[in-house]
């Protein structure tokens, strides 16, 4: 072979360019800042401060204010920053984290033909048409056909799940069902046993791993639930604070026609001597002022400037919490996705199983004999016979075979074998290595018997003869696909277990022996599987417990996948039941040949799709998606990484691929799926949260909106100063954000059906919390503030009443808050430490304020009379909220019991 010219490598790499696949653009630090700006939510921040800042700028210069009255829109920018800048260092830290994970070793030197002679290049400076060398534990450098295969053994799970594929060129062997073709090896792949040549054929983006890499930077732009709640929240907001203003200015402009006399004039500075056209209408101009004030205080008011605050917060906190349940996060908003999943769909190889080939039975002959006698029973009704037939076999093979049965089993493993151990690593062919493996776990070194052993005679493995046979002095050891095996020894029958173990998708081999010349004895058969990991069945009964469905999608065979579906519980148990499952199994071929519309169709019903390609599960996720499915995504794989991108949370293995973790939201560290469902108690736990969040800052926003809306009709000046309402700000925004947020997750959220996405946030009982709860402050400070204006004016001490009184309102309610949906009483506060230090903290700052708070909060110190009697008056409305739950919840025992 001459391989490539230096003439021709160059005109290659011109025409097909290098073996380097693009880098991800990285977006500026600056740009992602600015999209945190984006949300609805914070947009109408945005036009709050502004019109806050007019406001203040009017106060300050044209009424003669004081710098008090800049707090408020310093309040409401501080809101803003804190949300966006929250969010953006929280994201910066996890892709600081991630930051080389997408690093190709693109240095790693190649053996190459070129000009006739074998040389070493980088891998980067493959080009099609270059004439590679490959030996076992090479890493295939790019995509190609091969012009030579020897005993080639290649692992793919990267890319198609398959950890043992046989390669080889010629006609006779090439597997019309594998996921790639016989003949050729793909970038990124492994060599596992044997050696050849292989021609590139495609290299860098045009590799099927760079496909994948490739789409993985594509930008979904899908929409997570969450967006899409708060979304609609924002719209609710905006528009139910502009009625509220508009309804402001038109009943003060109807006043002003219906009331407006002498002492109206009189209180705008206008004497009615003067009084004209041009002064009526300053007057009216001036009064509308006022209106337009009121209304845009009203705005201002309406907005919840603390929720993005207590998302960012709620998403902070979890992602730093379930780090400690072995889920880093990535991206925040993948936190509370998780809590709204309806379908997961997964890879099989290294997710749901060890990625580490293992014996899952081994069979002696008697025990094979034995085993086939009592299904013949079952089968013939003939048990009697049956097992005479048996122990006459049995005792026949044990005359002939038992002198040698464990010995040669033994040796066999040890000797006939090119593998290797380290650890609990398998070094060289993955099926000789669960060998290994099964043979220390009976206590026998492999390496004390090979090295006793005095090797006369080897004949390898080819796929050709498909066994291998190692001669120690006289005994040969005999090892092979039992049907080889088999033929060569005395007994020739068919097995019914083999029949059994090839139905369930396992691999299976024989062990023999032979004395001299003799016929070989067969010894054992065994069967050899990736095993479940152990945590995967209770995990997946969770997650299906939570209502999410589980779907399998791998490069495996279907009879594999569907035997690991049926471990893991997601098929029936029996071979009946899972024939009757066939519809729900589909292969690669047959969802590539589907279009879109006829995926759209079957996707919820499809529970396998095996022999898959990289695009497959793609394909799969948004086909879910279009249905309005919330999709999750596991995988370890290169292969998984479209599919992971694609998904409202790509969930990856720690111990994965790069490029799957590039494309992931959350990388599972232990690599247990059931860590996946402790994720979905924290994503709903999490949402739920925010709900509690909304609860109570909505109740004081309805309260504070109905008294301003009273109040422009009322007359009565602002019972709360600025600075007041900036700790009644703080309180409702930062530290409720901080208490509800810092709740603990509960396992009673995985007892329920996914939340529909397409709800609204706020749920019916929790717009009649709202409205009445808010109603009712609004009536209760409504009546205060008349009691205490009754001479026409508030005394600092009486507004130090005042601001006390609505402040323990809200601090009672957030204990209701927290409380809500739990089904638990508010006084069952365990696990709950974050929770009540800021509720003490705000009860002991709020008398710290007052006490201490002086001319700066327009407060007096109140004496102890006065705090026992607002704490009486006010604690009501905790044991209102704790009786309506006892009997709520004596109502749903009750029913529960009926049904």
């Amino acid at each position: 072979m001459q391989g490539l010219t230096a003439a021709a490598v160059e005109a290659s790499r011109k025409a097909h360019g290098s073996n380097v696949m693009t880098p991800r653009e990285r977006t500026p630090w600056w740009r992602k800042l600015a999209e945190k700006f984006t949300d609805p939510l914070i947009m109408i921040l945005l036009v709050a401060a502004v019109l806050s800042i007019g406001i203040s700028l009017y106060e300050y210069y044209g009424l003669g204010a004081d710098a008090t009255a800049f707090f408020e829109p310093v309040g409401i920018v501080v809101a803003i920053l804190l949300a966006t800048c929250l969010a953006f260092w929280f994201e910066h830290l996890a892709d600081k984290e991630f930051s080389l994970l997408n690093q190709q070793n693109d240095r790693e030197p190649v053996r190459v033909i070129r000009d006739g002679h074998e040389t070493t290049i980088p891998r980067a400076d493959i080009v099609v048409g270059d004439i590679v060398l490959l030996a076992t534990g090479d890493e295939v450098p790019a995509d190609g056909r091969l012009i030579e295969a020897t005993q080639m053994q290649v692992d793919e799970s990267t890319l198609t799940g398959e950890p043992v594929c046989h390669k080889s060129t010629l006609a006779d062997e090439q597997d019309a069902d594998a996921t790639f073709p016989t003949d050729h090896v793909l970038r990124g792949t492994k060599l596992l046993e044997g050696h050849g040549i292989m021609e590139v054929e495609a290299v860098g983006d045009h590799t099927e791993a760079g496909h994948v890499f490739t789409e993985v930077q594509i930008d979904d732009s899908v929409r997570t639930p969450l967006n899409e709640q708060l979304d609609r929240l924002g719209q609710l907001i905006a528009r139910a604070s502009y009625a509220i203003a508009a309804l402001v200015v038109l009943g003060r402009i109807v006043m002003w026609f219906v009331t407006a006399d002498d002492a109206t004039l009189a209180a705008l500075g206008t004497e009615l001597s003067t009084f004209n056209f041009e002064v009526s209408t300053y007057t009216f101009l001036a009064y509308l002022l006022q209106s337009l004030m009121l209304a845009v205080t009203l705005i201002v008011v309406a907005v919840p400037e603390g929720l993005p605050m207590a998302v960012t917060l709620s998403l902070a906190y979890s992602m730093r919490r379930m780090l400690k349940t072995n889920n880093l996060v990535r991206r925040l908003h993948a936190c509370e996705t998780m809590g709204a999943a309806t379908v997961i769909c997964t890879d099989k190889t290294g997710t749901l199983t060890q990625n580490q080939m293992r014996v899952v039975e081994m069979k002696t002959v008697e025990e094979a004999a034995e085993k086939a006698a009592e299904k013949t029973a079952e089968e013939t009704a003939e048990m009697q016979k049956a097992e005479e037939a048996a122990e006459m076999q049995a005792a026949e093979m044990q005359a002939v075979s038992r002198p040698f049965c464990r010995d040669s089993i033994a040796t066999n493993i040890a000797v006939n074998s090119t593998a290797s151990l380290d650890g609990d690593n398998v070094l060289g062919n993955p099926t000789e290595g669960a060998l290994l493996l099964w043979l220390r776990d009976q206590g026998v070194d492999y390496t004390t018997l090979r090295a006793a052993a005095h090797v006369t005679e080897e004949i390898p493995f080819t796929t050709e003869r498909k066994y291998m046979a190692t001669r120690v002095d006289n005994t040969l050891y005999i090892k092979g696909a039992p049907e080889i095996v088999m033929g060569m020894c005395s007994s020739t029958e068919e097995s019914s277990l083999l029949l059994e173990w090839q139905q369930r998708g396992l691999r299976t081999l024989a062990l023999a022996h032979a004395e001299g010349q003799a016929t070989p004895v067969l010894d054992a058969l065994v069967a050899i599987a990736d095993p479940v990991r152990e945590d995967v069945p209770a995990a997946v009964q969770e997650c299906l417990t939570a209502g999410i469905d589980v779907k399998i999608v791998t490069g495996d065979t279907p009879a594999t996948a569907a035997e690991i579906a049926r471990q893991i519980g997601l098929m029936g148990q029996s071979q009946e039941s899972r024939v009757k499952g066939q519809e729900s199994v589909v292969t690669g071929p047959q969802v590539a040949a589907m279009s879109d519309d006829e995926l759209r169709a079957c996707a919820k019903d499809i529970v396998i799709i095996a022999r898959a390609r990289p695009m497959d599960k793609q394909r799969l996720v948004q086909a879910l998606q279009a249905c309005g499915e919330v999709v999750a995504v596991t995988g370890d794989g290169t292969n998984d990484a479209p599919a992971l991108h694609a998904a409202h949370v790509g969930l990856s293995m720690g111990d994965g691929t790069a490029v799957a973790k590039e494309a992931s939201d959350i990388t599972i560290i232990d690599n247990s799926f059931a860590s996946i469902g402790r994720a979905v108690m924290w994503g709903r736990s999490l949402y739920r949260n925010i709900q509690r969040f909304i609860l109570f800052q909505m109740t004081v926003n309805v309260c504070a909106c109905l008294t301003v809306l009273a109040g422009s009709f009322m007359g009565t000046d602002a019972p709360l100063t600025v600075t007041q309402m900036l700790w009644v700000n703080l309180i409702m925004d930062t530290f409720a954000a901080m208490a509800l947020a810092s709740l603990p997750p509960t396992e009673a959220v995985m007892r329920e059906r996914p939340r529909d996405r397409r709800k609204f946030i706020i749920s019916t009982p929790m717009w009649q919390f709202i409205l009445w709860t808010g109603g009712l402050f609004f009536v209760v400070m409504t009546i205060v503030l008349w009691y205490f204006e009754r001479d026409g004016h508030i005394s600092p001490y009486d507004q130090s009443l005042f601001f006390t009184t609505f402040v323990m309102l809200q601090f009672w309610n957030l204990f209701n808050a927290r409380a809500f949906l739990t089904g638990h009483s508010a006084f069952d506060l365990r696990n709950c430490k974050e929770f009540l230090f800021i509720a003490a903290l705000i009860f002991f700052g709020q008398i710290a304020i007052v006490e201490l708070g002086g001319k700066m909060f327009n407060v007096e110190p109140l004496d102890v009379r006065h705090w026992v009697i607002i704490f009486l008056v006010t604690s009501p409305v905790l044991l209102l909220g704790e009786s309506i739950r006892f009997f709520k919840s004596r109502l749903n025992l009750r029913a529960r019991r009926m049904s």
